[in-house]
């Protein structure tokens, strides 16, 4: 089974699919693996989004770590597991929330903006920190919250991430990145979403040192 850390080691980016159709998925989440991306968010305020999460984990679930996003309470964590999913991400510190996900072996990411939210986050077993919404924590804040943070935690910035953007983000200390409507937007073709991705992939690449 395809682990975090793996596919986290070879591109910490995770693909959030906000409003993405179950017609959708196959050819949209194709297109993501085959620019490179093995960590992928389908947000719960899609159409049918256990639908979805449950087409993507059983076609590539053997190459990808697939979750859901946006998840509030902890009938949404035993819905996206029963679809498969195993990566749960939240916009916000939900201690019930991190304990469903880690009872079922999930990943779970909730998302902070202050120092006391991510020690909240990490008491509570939080695997992954999402920095949100990275338009309000500036890289001067990440790089103000990486002084007291354990240097082992993932820190991923989401909202509003562009390939242009990344740059800064790593040199305050993000550790890899969340990407919504830079990469993808509802209803956009396949064609643009692999376009989008290949510039994240190759920035990212870059940025981190990937092979």
């Amino acid at each position: 089974m395809i682990s975090f850390k793996n596919c986290y080691q070879k591109l910490p980016l995770i693909a959030i699919l906000r409003g993405i159709q179950p017609h959708e998925v196959l050819a949209t989440v194709e297109s993501l693996i085959d620019a490179g991306f093995s960590l992928i968010e389908i947000p719960l305020n899609s159409p049918d989004p256990f639908v979805s999460i449950k087409i993507a984990t059983s076609a590539f679930g053997n190459v990808a770590m697939i979750g859901a996003g946006t998840v509030i309470n902890q009938d949404d964590v035993t819905r996206t597991l029963n679809a498969g999913g195993r990566l749960v991400v939240a916009p916000n510190v939900n201690a019930a929330v991190g304990e469903a996900a880690l009872a079922g072996g999930a990943i779970w990411a909730p998302g902070v903006a202050t120092p006391t939210e991510a020690f909240s986050a990490l008491k509570a077993g939080a695997h992954v920190l999402k920095i949100f919404p990275a338009e309000m924590v500036l890289p001067s804040g990440i790089k103000a919250m990486c002084a007291v943070l354990p240097p082992s935690v993932p820190l991923l910035p989401v909202g509003g991430i562009a390939p242009k953007s990344m740059r800064v983000y790593v040199e305050a200390g993000a550790t890899g990145f969340g990407l919504g409507s830079a990469l993808y937007r509802a209803g956009d073709p396949p064609q643009k979403t692999y376009r989008n991705a290949v510039e994240f992939v190759t920035e990212a690449r870059h940025l981190f040192s990937l092979s």
